[in-house]
């Protein structure tokens, strides 16, 4: 039997959130988008040294930062079956809305939460098929050239303002 160069259950892509409080994340993952913990390690000292979750078809590699570490959020985006409802879910299980759902030019429906510790997720549903063609037209549509400046704007961190350069 030969091995996988990609184990089973993993993709060619697999992230990793680097935090200040594995264990902590890992409870709002589990709360906010249904996260199975795979695996949890902890170090000598209790740091979580690795750990694991799966949400929906994918793992989400976790580990404690060390203390002289800058912060380094996370940045992930969510395909779900119901938008709305699992931005709900995360506002419940502790999240901060950054962007409520709403309709995009491509077809989603898309909507930000940042979680307790500073990780942002895009919470997505696609909720139809858009022509190449039907996109260009709907860029020059104030309603959706609205939404789409909403949904990248950067004042998802909490501690601070953007400067003039960073927008």
């Amino acid at each position: 039997m030969s091995v996988k160069p990609v184990p089973a259950g993993y993709h060619t892509v697999t992230p990793w959130i680097i935090s200040r409080d594995t264990v902590r994340l890992i409870d709002f993952m589990k709360r906010a988008f249904g996260a199975e913990e795979l695996a949890c390690l902890a170090g000598e000292d209790g740091s979580i040294e690795h750990a694991e979750v799966r949400i929906g078809d994918s793992v989400v590699m976790l580990f404690d930062a060390r203390p002289e570490w800058p912060p380094t959020p996370g940045f992930l985006r969510l395909y779900v079956e119901d938008a709305d409802a699992v931005h709900r879910q995360a506002i419940e299980a502790g999240g901060t809305s950054v962007t409520e759902v709403t309709h995009l030019f491509f077809g989603d429906r898309v909507g930000r939460v940042r979680d307790p510790l500073g990780n942002l997720y895009w919470i997505q549903t696609r909720v139809e098929d858009v022509s190449p063609r039907e996109m260009e037209r709907r860029l020059g549509d104030p309603e959706f050239t609205k939404a789409m400046n909403d949904v990248q704007g950067a004042d998802f961190f909490p501690d601070r303002t953007a400067t003039a350069t960073e927008r």
